[in-house]
């Protein structure tokens, strides 16, 4: 029988999502949050909310036994947890199951053999599947790490053994790096997932990121559900995901399926899964050395194979949707059933293998700077434009205009998954759907996003896992912003939009004809100028109603004639040749976009230069809203240019704050632990000794 009332141990978008269905098949939902998500969405959108504790995840939502005190106090008959905080805690699903609750999800047992990607990596070379070698040991002595490290060779990584969505993992190339890196990944580790414990293993430089949808019931069906390729990729967080795979051949999807399909069976696995898989850009698995503790001669008998297992995940990924659209299918309803004792559809467990229908993409929109490293954002926004949802276009969302980001999770926005017939034209639907998006209030994403989803490596499919961290500065466009184009066709919007406005002033007023409402710039004696300030640098203009000669810095011109603003769009001959750009003018602020790339300006009043004010370098502020975690210098110390003095931490992940130039701290303004604003001074420098 399927449950009444659900409980969702999550939030943010996930949670909206699960909602979503539930609501759908009727099921009532429970929803938990902290105290800093007390005016969350998903605590609107539940049938009743219930706070757990404070805003930091281990005072809330890594908090089981609130959870479950919950789930007994609302009558939950199954607890959902999303993915992320407790979803992969074998302990949390374990004392689900003892309060008589059904866990939506793997059983614990199952979550024990396969949450831990150590534990998971010895069970697979155990069963001869080929992994990479590593350590996975539970012996977790710095030492014994460190002599572990020098076998495996570098460079390696370190990887949170309970961890996922790139926390908790750090690159290191030589056994200097190797401490410091330690101490990092095994905090962040600890804070994002509450437990510390890491796995070594080699790291290779340019492999494919493959993962396959895997499904299983309690009457004996694992049954998969095609691949999803994840390789674009940042700092270890997956950007860009689709289905089908660009990059698989048949004969290499129908083995890696196969194979997924086996660890699920040899599991005995029930309910939804992710096997993940890496592949080298030849498809051909990435030779390595080494072998796994307790798996002897496992290499010997994996050597040949052209995939690794990689890892488990035991729950939904953030990237299910992708699946969903060219399967139509609902996997969170799929996971509700099986869990309820429902089989698997017969449709599904028939086909060794289910035909996709087009294909699929899904970015993340994220509120980060791309320009400052990523840095994660928060604060309230003011503005938040997502395209219309449709049979092509599909926008899972946490948050609406007016609600805020937070410092304590995850800086998402939204995710956009777009749907069509063949790739190219899913990757076109994708360019249409980010030029659409907004955002006013914490720095995005957005320009990174369109960036990367025109670039060739994109568009070729042949990117591999660093392609992004190699060839970063190919996705930032610094160099857009020295494009006059963009300035002009701002002008030239703001121009005809002022023009606009004064008409309708004029056609409302007594007199229609009054020459005080006339906007061309004329005076007596010489040809009317006007001036247009954006980004406080200024614009001559002469002319009006759409034939303009315009003049900007560093003495470049353009002449603009036949220019109309009309439903958003701007078109005219920019020096000759017809142009035609996406404009928005809200308020001040005018977005300027030519099909492939923005430009947002913000108008001033001529002449009305705002102060600005200097910082200068005698001081080491917060670059974001975030917790000291922890001092690597005191007072009265010299330090040199580029001296780790402090890590901050925000949306769970770790930033290190370093010396700006040679100086001696002449005071420092936060200790460990605290909570800082952005731009709050941590530290005052004096003059080096």
């Amino acid at each position: 029988m399927m449950f009444e009332r659900v409980l969702i141990a999550n939030r943010g978008e996930i949670a909206c999502r699960i909602m979503r269905t539930c609501r759908r098949m009727g099921i009532r939902t429970i929803a938990v949050y902290s105290e800093a998500d007390a005016t969350a969405q998903h605590v609107r959108q539940a049938d009743v909310a219930f706070p757990i504790g404070g805003p930091r995840p281990a005072d809330s939502y890594l908090r089981g036994d609130a959870i479950l005190e919950v789930a007994r106090q609302a009558g939950a008959q199954a607890i959902h947890p999303g993915y992320g905080f407790l979803s992969e805690n074998a302990d949390f699903a374990e004392g689900v199951e003892r309060a008589g609750i059904a866990f939506i999800g793997p059983s614990a047992e199952s979550m024990r053999k396969m949450g831990s990607k150590a534990g998971a990596k010895e069970l697979m070379a155990g069963h001869g599947v080929p992994v990479v070698p590593g350590y996975t040991g539970a012996d977790q002595d710095p030492a014994l790490l460190a002599d572990e490290a020098r076998r495996i060779g570098f460079p390696l990584m370190i990887k949170a053994a309970h961890g996922g969505g790139g926390k908790g993992m750090r690159i290191v190339r030589d056994a200097g790096e190797f401490a410091a890196n330690l101490e990092s990944c095994q905090r962040e580790a600890k804070n994002a997932f509450g437990r510390d414990r890491v796995l070594l293993e080699r790291y290779l430089e340019t492999p494919r990121h493959i993962e396959f949808q895997i499904f299983g019931d309690k009457h004996g069906n694992v049954i998969h559900l095609n691949e999803r390729e994840c390789s674009a990729q940042r700092r270890y967080q997956k950007v860009l995901e689709e289905t089908p795979s660009p990059f698989l051949t048949p004969d290499l999807r129908t083995r890696m399926g196969e194979a997924a399909v086996a660890a699920g069976n040899a599991l005995g696995y029930v309910n939804a899964g992710t096997v993940e898989f890496i592949v080298d850009a030849q498809g051909r698995a990435s030779a390595a050395e080494g072998r796994m503790p307790g798996a002897a001669g496992a290499n010997a008998r994996n050597s040949g194979s052209d995939f690794y297992f990689m890892e488990i995940n035991t729950r939904l990924q953030v990237e299910h949707p992708v699946t969903e659209m060219v399967l139509h299918q609902d996997l969170v309803e799929l996971q509700l059933r099986v869990a309820a004792g429902e089989a698997l559809p017969g449709s599904l467990v028939r086909n060794k293998a289910v035909p996709a229908d087009g294909h699929a993409i899904e970015l993340r929109l994220y509120a980060e700077d791309p320009q400052q490293g990523f840095l994660p954002g928060s604060g309230t926004l003011q503005r938040l434009r997502l395209p219309a949802q449709s049979a092509h276009v599909r926008v899972d969302a946490g948050v609406i205009e007016g609600d805020t980001v937070t410092i304590f999770y995850d800086p998402m926005i939204a995710k956009l998954i777009v749907w069509d017939r063949t790739r190219a034209d899913a990757l076109q639907r994708m360019r249409e759907a980010l030029a659409q998006c907004d955002v006013i209030g914490p720095k995005s994403n957005i320009d990174f996003l369109e960036r990367l989803i025109r670039h060739p490596a994109v568009i070729e499919g042949r990117i591999d896992t660093s392609y992004l961290d190699r060839h970063l500065d190919e996705f930032l466009g610094a160099g857009d912003a020295a494009d006059p184009a963009f300035a002009f066709a701002a002008a030239t919007a703001w121009l005809l939009h002022e023009e606009a406005c004064a008409g309708r002033s004029a056609a409302a007023s007594a007199d229609r004809h009054s020459p005080w409402a006339i906007t061309d710039g004329w005076r007596l004696g010489h040809p009317g100028k006007r001036i247009v300030m954006l980004d406080h640098a200024a614009i001559s203009a002469y002319g009006s109603g759409g034939k303009y000669a315009l003049t900007g810095a560093e003495e470049t011109r353009a002449a603009i004639a036949d220019a109309r603003l009309e439903a958003g769009t701007l078109s005219g001959r920019f020096d000759g040749v017809a142009r035609r750009f996406d404009v928005a003018i809200d308020g001040d602020r005018i977005i300027v976009h030519d099909g492939a790339r923005r430009r947002v300006f913000e108008h001033t009043a001529p002449f009305a230069f705002e102060r600005g004010e200097d910082a200068g370098t005698d001081s080491l502020r917060a670059p974001m809203p975030g917790r000291i975690v922890l001092i690597k210098a005191a007072a009265g110390e010299q330090v040199q240019a580029g001296q780790e003095i402090m890590v901050i931490e925000a949306m769970k992940m770790e930033l290190s704050l370093k010396a700006p130039q040679a100086a001696t701290i002449a005071s420092l303004h936060a200790t460990a632990g605290d909570f800082v604003e952005a731009d709050a001074v941590l530290v005052r420098f004096g003059e080096a000794k």
